[in-house]
């Protein structure tokens, strides 16, 4: 049985959702505006959460950025609107996938099932990536099992996304990775025109483990390519 969240404030929608994902043998926990919403992912594990844009009370970027903060449970973001920026910003603030209501509930359950397959197949990737649960270069320190990373035995707060793109490089010091390979491999995701997630993504990462933003020692960007971690460490 998968736990599902759903965070949406039009009862219609609600109904009709819940009774599809438990044709999908999940079950399901509501919440009519953002805060209550919020309360719940962070209290609870949820296997996935579906969380509409415009709520009450706090919006759904909000509730997705906050949730991101300390959590990597899946999103699926539920929105009226259908301009490309809001996409972006769903993605770019930690959605894993986005639907534009109003939504075929066909496509709602391929996306559904898509989201399970691919977290499981994350998590499969992450495990199977080294046979070391820590790894150690330098000051850097990378707890795989607990995902904890840590500079200069200090704890670095990294987000789930985050700590995903760096246990990858790190797993492989020297490999180069696209950024269409990153955002496949770490975000499920299949679409032309989002590399800048990972580019955004990156970079909040190397503020908070580079010594030297302007002069990388970790996470190298090798020209024409992507990124790789440095394999001289």
């Amino acid at each position: 049985m998968k736990n599902v969240l759903v965070i949406e404030d039009d009862p219609e929608i609600v109904n009709l959702l819940e009774i599809h994902l438990q044709d999908l043998s999940c079950t399901i926990e509501k919440a009519a505006d953002g805060r209550t919403g919020l309360d719940l992912a962070i209290q609870k594990a949820h296997d996935l959460i579906i969380l509409d844009i415009a709520l009450p009370e706090m919006d759904g970027i909000e509730v997705c950025q906050k949730i991101r903060a300390t959590k990597n449970t899946p999103i699926l973001m539920l929105t009226a609107k259908s301009e490309e920026i809001d996409r972006v910003l769903g993605l770019e603030v930690g959605a894993d996938d986005y639907m534009t209501k109003p939504f075929s509930i066909r496509e709602f359950i391929a996306r559904v099932k898509a989201i399970f397959r691919r977290t499981r197949m994350i998590e499969e990737s992450l495990t199977n990536q080294t046979s070391k649960s820590i790894m150690t270069y330098a000051a850097l320190s990378i707890d795989i099992e607990k995902r904890k990373v840590t500079m200069d035995d200090e704890k670095v707060e990294l987000s789930p996304k985050e700590f995903e793109l760096l246990a990858l490089m790190a797993s492989h010091p020297g490999k180069s990775y696209t950024r269409s390979n990153l955002l496949k491999l770490i975000w499920g995701y299949d679409f032309d025109g989002y590399e800048h997630t990972v580019n955004s993504h990156i970079n909040r990462l190397r503020a908070k483990i580079e010594p030297d933003m302007n002069a990388p020692t970790y996470i190298i960007t090798t020209w024409g390519v992507g990124y790789k971690f440095n394999e001289e460490i």
